[in-house]
């Protein structure tokens, strides 16, 4: 015998009230307001949005440029490339 802690008198009343609904035996599952337009809309969106060919380039930037760039970089938790790259697409959008 195990000294494991109901679960359940953790839970608030829309908690308990959800979990009783999906253990129930005429628990449906909602149906998707995704309809097949809407679908279709959407992966064409997506389409649009991703580019297709990345160029690789070579420059030179100061020790300390790239120091500072790492390690902001890093505080927010994004590579250094990924915000050298956010940076060049700022500024070439503007």
């Amino acid at each position: 015998m195990t000294n494991i802690p109901s679960i359940g008198k953790f839970y608030d009343a829309e908690e308990q009230a959800l979990v009783a609904a999906i253990e129930a035996d005429d628990y449906l599952v909602g149906k998707s307001g995704l309809t097949n337009e809407l679908m279709s809309e959407l992966k064409d969106a997506a389409k649009n949005t991703i580019v297709d060919e990345r160029k690789k380039i070579t420059i030179r930037v100061p020790q300390t440029d790239l120091a500072r760039l790492k390690a902001k970089a890093m505080r927010e938790g994004i590579p250094y490339q990924t915000a050298i790259n956010a940076l060049i697409h700022k500024y070439a959008s503007s």
